[in-house]
Protein backbone atom coordinates (compact mmCIF):
# COMPACT_ATOMS: atom_id res chain seq x y z
CA UNK A 1 0.00 0.00 0.00
CA UNK A 2 1.30 3.48 -0.89
CA UNK A 3 1.50 5.72 2.18
CA UNK A 4 -0.71 8.83 2.14
CA UNK A 5 2.02 10.87 3.78
CA UNK A 6 5.42 9.83 2.44
CA UNK A 7 4.39 7.92 -0.72
CA UNK A 8 6.61 5.00 0.23
CA UNK A 9 5.39 1.48 -0.44
CA UNK A 10 5.44 0.73 3.28
CA UNK A 11 1.84 1.11 4.48
CA UNK A 12 -0.12 -1.82 5.80
CA UNK A 13 -3.44 -2.36 7.50
CA UNK A 14 -2.92 -1.32 11.11
CA UNK A 15 -6.10 -1.71 13.05
CA UNK A 16 -9.81 -1.93 12.59
CA UNK A 17 -11.62 -0.33 15.50
CA UNK A 18 -15.02 1.32 15.82
CA UNK A 19 -15.73 -0.40 12.50
CA UNK A 20 -13.10 1.82 10.86
CA UNK A 21 -9.98 0.84 8.96
CA UNK A 22 -6.63 2.52 9.58
CA UNK A 23 -3.25 2.22 7.85
CA UNK A 24 0.23 2.41 9.31
CA UNK A 25 3.48 3.24 7.53
CA UNK A 26 6.62 1.50 8.72
CA UNK A 27 8.80 4.09 6.95
CA UNK A 28 7.43 7.38 8.33
CA UNK A 29 5.49 6.09 11.33
CA UNK A 30 2.21 7.81 10.52
CA UNK A 31 -1.25 6.31 10.97
CA UNK A 32 -4.19 7.36 8.85
CA UNK A 33 -7.83 6.60 8.34
CA UNK A 34 -8.89 4.80 5.19
CA UNK A 35 -10.45 7.37 2.86
CA UNK A 36 -13.67 5.37 2.59
CA UNK A 37 -14.41 6.52 6.16
CA UNK A 38 -13.89 10.25 5.59
CA UNK A 39 -17.00 12.25 6.47
CA UNK A 40 -18.43 14.52 3.77
CA UNK A 41 -17.47 18.19 3.58
CA UNK A 42 -20.81 19.40 4.94
CA UNK A 43 -20.46 17.25 8.05
CA UNK A 44 -16.83 18.29 8.39
CA UNK A 45 -17.72 21.98 8.36
CA UNK A 46 -20.53 21.37 10.85
CA UNK A 47 -18.05 19.74 13.20
CA UNK A 48 -15.65 22.70 12.96
CA UNK A 49 -18.46 25.12 13.75
CA UNK A 50 -18.90 23.30 17.06
CA UNK A 51 -15.38 24.31 18.12
CA UNK A 52 -15.25 27.16 20.59
CA UNK A 53 -12.16 28.92 19.26
CA UNK A 54 -12.71 32.41 20.66
CA UNK A 55 -9.93 34.70 19.43
CA UNK A 56 -9.65 36.39 22.84
CA UNK A 57 -10.05 33.28 25.01
CA UNK A 58 -7.13 33.34 27.47
CA UNK A 59 -6.80 29.58 27.81
CA UNK A 60 -6.87 29.07 24.05
CA UNK A 61 -4.21 31.73 23.57
CA UNK A 62 -2.09 30.11 26.30
CA UNK A 63 -2.38 26.80 24.45
CA UNK A 64 -1.30 28.41 21.16
CA UNK A 65 1.62 30.15 22.87
CA UNK A 66 3.41 26.77 22.90
CA UNK A 67 4.01 27.48 19.23
CA UNK A 68 4.00 31.28 19.11
CA UNK A 69 6.70 31.81 21.74
CA UNK A 70 9.41 29.69 20.06
CA UNK A 71 8.32 30.93 16.64
CA UNK A 72 9.02 34.54 17.63
CA UNK A 73 12.61 33.55 18.38
CA UNK A 74 13.03 32.52 14.73
CA UNK A 75 11.41 35.48 12.94
CA UNK A 76 11.60 39.25 13.19
CA UNK A 77 9.23 42.19 12.94
CA UNK A 78 8.23 42.85 9.37
CA UNK A 79 8.12 39.15 8.52
CA UNK A 80 5.14 38.14 6.42
CA UNK A 81 3.28 35.05 7.64
CA UNK A 82 0.33 32.82 6.81
CA UNK A 83 -1.96 31.07 9.28
CA UNK A 84 -2.80 27.96 7.25
CA UNK A 85 -6.00 26.24 8.39
CA UNK A 86 -6.83 29.02 10.83
CA UNK A 87 -10.39 27.84 11.48
CA UNK A 88 -13.30 29.97 12.67
CA UNK A 89 -11.26 31.87 15.27
CA UNK A 90 -7.75 32.78 14.08
CA UNK A 91 -6.40 33.47 17.55
CA UNK A 92 -2.78 32.69 16.72
CA UNK A 93 -2.78 35.21 13.87
CA UNK A 94 -4.33 37.76 16.24
CA UNK A 95 -1.58 37.12 18.78
CA UNK A 96 1.18 37.53 16.21
CA UNK A 97 -0.37 40.65 14.68
CA UNK A 98 -0.47 42.20 18.15
CA UNK A 99 3.29 41.51 18.34
CA UNK A 100 3.91 43.41 15.12
CA UNK A 101 3.94 40.63 12.55
CA UNK A 102 1.95 40.61 9.33
CA UNK A 103 -0.26 37.51 9.03
CA UNK A 104 -2.64 36.43 6.25
CA UNK A 105 -5.37 33.86 6.80
CA UNK A 106 -6.31 30.75 4.88
CA UNK A 107 -8.85 28.07 5.69
CA UNK A 108 -10.69 26.00 3.05
CA UNK A 109 -13.97 26.40 4.93
CA UNK A 110 -13.86 29.79 6.65
CA UNK A 111 -11.18 31.89 4.90
CA UNK A 112 -11.10 30.31 1.42
CA UNK A 113 -9.59 33.24 -0.48
CA UNK A 114 -7.13 31.54 -2.84
CA UNK A 115 -5.21 34.75 -3.59
CA UNK A 116 -3.24 34.29 -0.35
CA UNK A 117 -1.91 31.04 -1.84
CA UNK A 118 -0.34 32.86 -4.79
CA UNK A 119 2.65 34.29 -2.88
CA UNK A 120 5.38 33.08 -0.54
CA UNK A 121 5.81 33.75 3.15
CA UNK A 122 8.59 34.12 5.71
CA UNK A 123 6.70 31.83 8.07
CA UNK A 124 3.62 29.63 8.09
CA UNK A 125 1.71 28.39 11.12
CA UNK A 126 -0.36 25.23 11.02
CA UNK A 127 -1.94 24.62 14.43
CA UNK A 128 -4.38 21.79 15.06
CA UNK A 129 -4.72 21.46 11.28
CA UNK A 130 -2.37 18.76 9.98
CA UNK A 131 -4.47 15.99 11.54
CA UNK A 132 -7.28 17.03 9.16
CA UNK A 133 -5.16 16.62 6.00
CA UNK A 134 -6.80 14.09 3.65
CA UNK A 135 -3.70 14.04 1.43
CA UNK A 136 -0.81 15.10 3.66
CA UNK A 137 1.88 14.51 1.02
CA UNK A 138 0.15 17.02 -1.25
CA UNK A 139 -0.53 19.47 1.59
CA UNK A 140 3.08 19.56 2.76
CA UNK A 141 4.21 20.09 -0.83
CA UNK A 142 1.80 23.04 -0.97
CA UNK A 143 3.29 24.41 2.24
CA UNK A 144 6.77 24.00 0.76
CA UNK A 145 5.72 26.04 -2.27
CA UNK A 146 4.28 28.74 0.00
CA UNK A 147 7.47 29.14 2.03
CA UNK A 148 10.25 31.47 1.01
CA UNK A 149 13.77 29.98 1.06
CA UNK A 150 14.85 30.04 4.70
CA UNK A 151 11.24 30.34 5.86
CA UNK A 152 9.84 28.49 8.87
CA UNK A 153 6.82 26.21 9.12
CA UNK A 154 5.45 25.72 12.64
CA UNK A 155 3.13 22.76 13.17
CA UNK A 156 1.15 21.87 16.28
CA UNK A 157 -0.68 18.55 16.40
CA UNK A 158 -1.00 15.86 19.07
CA UNK A 159 1.81 13.36 18.59
CA UNK A 160 1.07 9.64 18.71
CA UNK A 161 3.61 8.32 21.21
CA UNK A 162 2.79 4.58 21.08
CA UNK A 163 0.74 2.23 18.95
CA UNK A 164 -0.84 0.77 22.07
CA UNK A 165 -2.60 4.04 22.88
CA UNK A 166 -4.21 4.37 19.47
CA UNK A 167 -7.48 2.49 19.97
CA UNK A 168 -8.58 4.48 23.03
CA UNK A 169 -6.85 7.74 22.09
CA UNK A 170 -9.22 10.72 22.35
CA UNK A 171 -7.54 12.40 19.38
CA UNK A 172 -8.47 9.53 17.09
CA UNK A 173 -12.14 9.75 18.03
CA UNK A 174 -12.72 13.13 16.40
CA UNK A 175 -14.31 12.22 13.03
CA UNK A 176 -12.41 15.04 11.29
CA UNK A 177 -9.01 13.74 12.47
CA UNK A 178 -7.72 11.44 9.75
CA UNK A 179 -3.89 11.63 9.85
CA UNK A 180 -1.76 11.03 12.93
CA UNK A 181 1.91 11.87 13.35
CA UNK A 182 4.83 10.90 15.54
CA UNK A 183 8.25 12.56 15.77
CA UNK A 184 9.65 10.24 13.11
CA UNK A 185 6.90 11.32 10.71
CA UNK A 186 8.03 14.92 10.78
CA UNK A 187 11.65 13.93 10.33
CA UNK A 188 10.62 12.11 7.14
CA UNK A 189 8.45 15.03 5.97
CA UNK A 190 11.43 17.34 6.40
CA UNK A 191 13.96 14.98 4.83
CA UNK A 192 11.85 14.49 1.70
CA UNK A 193 11.74 18.26 1.12
CA UNK A 194 15.28 19.04 2.24
CA UNK A 195 13.99 20.93 5.28
CA UNK A 196 15.62 21.31 8.66
CA UNK A 197 13.49 19.67 11.39
CA UNK A 198 13.37 20.76 15.01
CA UNK A 199 11.06 19.04 17.51
CA UNK A 200 10.61 21.89 19.97
CA UNK A 201 8.43 20.05 22.47
CA UNK A 202 5.78 17.38 22.48
CA UNK A 203 3.19 18.25 19.82
CA UNK A 204 5.21 21.19 18.42
CA UNK A 205 7.61 20.97 15.49
CA UNK A 206 9.40 23.59 13.39
CA UNK A 207 10.73 22.93 9.91
CA UNK A 208 12.86 25.34 7.91
CA UNK A 209 13.01 25.43 4.13
CA UNK A 210 16.49 25.24 2.66
CA UNK A 211 17.97 28.58 1.62
CA UNK A 212 19.03 27.27 -1.80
Amino acid sequence: MICNLCRSNAAASFETTDNKIYWSCTFCGCKYLDKSFFIDLQEEEKRYLEHNNDVKDKEYRKFLSKLSHPLKEKIHHGCDGLDFGCGTGPALADMLIEEGFKVSLYDPFFYPEKDVLSKQYDFITCTETAEHFHDPFKEFNTLNDLLKPGGWLGVMTCFLTSDEMFENWYYRRDPTHVTFYCEKTFQVIASQRNWKCEIKSKDVVFMQKNHD
